[in-house]
């Protein structure tokens, strides 16, 4: 574990090793915490909870901005080791060690302001509401974006009073560790503690009853099975899991700016986003124009490594290659890639599937890939339909030119965030709710502070005059 003055401890139950995505190559091995090293932390960040609870709400604001700063600081050595470690684009790395700065000032400033409400009783009582903090968070962090994601769940958790227990993915270790040292050097001792491991030391961590609340973002066996853990501790739960987010493209748009966004879409990243367009239903009015540049655009990014980034580890790639492989067997046609490529490191080409069908597994669970499998429709209200039919409930998009298909699609598909017209739009600070297998409660926003507190109800009146 790692605390404000700790490097991460060595330890008796395995390492972590991890190889580049790029080339194969090692880049470091860091001890996995033991159960007692991950009990130690729990309680560390137990001991602190009181005052760091009492501590001025302004106080605990101005300290996070000055852990945002220091993350600033080491801006371009964190996005490096997160390139080395996840294979992530040099420029998306530092984008989102940036955007993780921009969220801890954000909750910087919007801590101090988070408040109760006044009630209206009797006149001369008073009755108000105050946000306290939930205590000791569980915090379980993803690889695909690792320092915006962390950033926005320790931050809210930290300015509204909480201690925190991060565990970062055993995919991006040593940028977990580093992260954990840079913010633990500002703030008080215990309030931030990190501790390196696999799913077991996740499963000690979520097992234990002095944790108050759980904030996960990841897979959706992972998230249940930790909403399953929280029925016996009693912690409350937020999470952020699977999606399997779709695209439905109207007949009244231009294909060539559709497969834009499409690419953008299913590409960005190489397809390692939460949010990322995982299958698209396109008007059969635009079908072959749209497939025609898609795959040109899937084409350029496979013509250039600047433009995509190769897997996290060839365990996805092993994933995503099985889904592939499953609709070629049953149908679908590969426009473009579809290939593993022979070399070290887990690169796996950008991937244009047409002929797929619901049945495809590529078409009915998250692949977390760059593949975009691509379904004819005969119109819009057959996508929005296909589109709705799903087990997750994370996110889905729609391009088209008519207001009217825009408020249906509002009205039809059931998921936490709706795009119009843009894949990856959205505005700062928004939030949303995922749903069904894709999680549960407010992940981002000024939501997330409300989640990250509990609501004691005031009543105060004048006792009694003697009689």
């Amino acid at each position: 574990m790692t605390t404000a003055s700790a490097a991460p401890a060595a330890s008796t139950t395995g390492e972590i090793t991890i190889l580049s995505p790029h080339d194969g190559t090692p880049v470091g091995t860091l001890a996995c915490a033991s159960e007692d090293e991950i009990r130690a932390a729990v309680a560390s960040a137990r001991t602190a909870a009181r005052d760091w609870a009492l501590t001025s709400p302004e106080e605990r604001g101005s300290i996070l901005r000055a852990a945002a700063d220091a993350l600033a600081g080491h801006a371009a050595e964190l996005a490096e080791l997160n390139t080395r470690e996840t294979g992530k684009l040099p420029a998306e790395a530092l984008g989102g060690v940036r955007a993780g700065v921009g969220t801890l000032h954000q909750y910087a400033e919007l801590g101090p302001v988070h408040r109760g409400h006044s009630l209206r009783g009797s006149a001369l009582a008073a009755d108000w509401t105050v946000a306290e903090p939930r205590g000791v968070v569980a915090a379980l962090t993803p690889w695909n974006d690792p320092v915006a994601v962390a950033a926005g769940l320790l931050g809210a958790a930290i300015v509204t009073g909480n201690t925190v227990v991060h565990k970062p993915s055993e995919r991006c270790p040593h940028t977990g560790a580093r992260l954990g040292e840079i913010l633990a050097g500002v703030l008080p001792e215990g309030v931030l503690v990190t501790v390196t491991g696999g799913p077991e030391a996740g499963r000690v961590l979520t097992s234990l009853a002095g944790i108050d609340m759980f904030a996960h973002v990841g897979s959706t066996a992972t998230g249940k099975a930790i909403a399953r853990a929280a029925v016996e501790t009693g912690a409350h739960v937020i999470r952020e899991n699977g999606g399997n987010d779709a695209l439905v493209i109207d007949d009244d748009v231009d294909p060539a700016w559709a497969a834009e966004q499409a690419a953008i879409g299913a590409f960005t990243n190489a397809g390692q986003i939460c949010t990322s367009v995982e299958r698209v239903y396109v008007h059969r009015g635009i079908a072959e124009p749209f497939l025609e540049a898609l795959t040109a655009q899937a084409r350029t990014r496979n013509g250039d490594p600047a433009l995509l980034a190769p897997l996290v580890d060839r365990r996805l790639r092993e994933t995503v290659h099985e889904h592939v492989s499953e609709a070629l067997a049953h149908g679908a046609t590969a426009l473009e890639g579809g290939q593993v490529p022979d070399g070290p490191g887990s690169a796996y080409p950008a991937t244009v599937l047409r002929d797929c069908t619901d049945g495809m597994v590529v078409m009915r669970e998250e692949t977390f890939g760059p593949v975009a499998p691509v379904r004819v429709v005969d119109s819009f209200e057959e996508g929005l339909r296909l589109a709705a039919g799903d087990r997750y409930g994370l996110a889905a998009s729609v391009l088209t030119g008519s207001i009217a298909h825009a408020q249906q699609a509002v009205a039809e598909l059931g998921v936490g965030t709706l795009k119009v017209n843009n894949v990856f739009g959205g505005a700062p600070g928004g939030a949303a709710q995922p749903r069904r297998d894709s999680g549960a409660g407010f992940g981002y926003g000024p939501e997330l502070l409300d989640e990250m507190t509990q609501v004691k109800v005031v009543h105060v009146e004048m006792p009694a005059a003697p009689r």
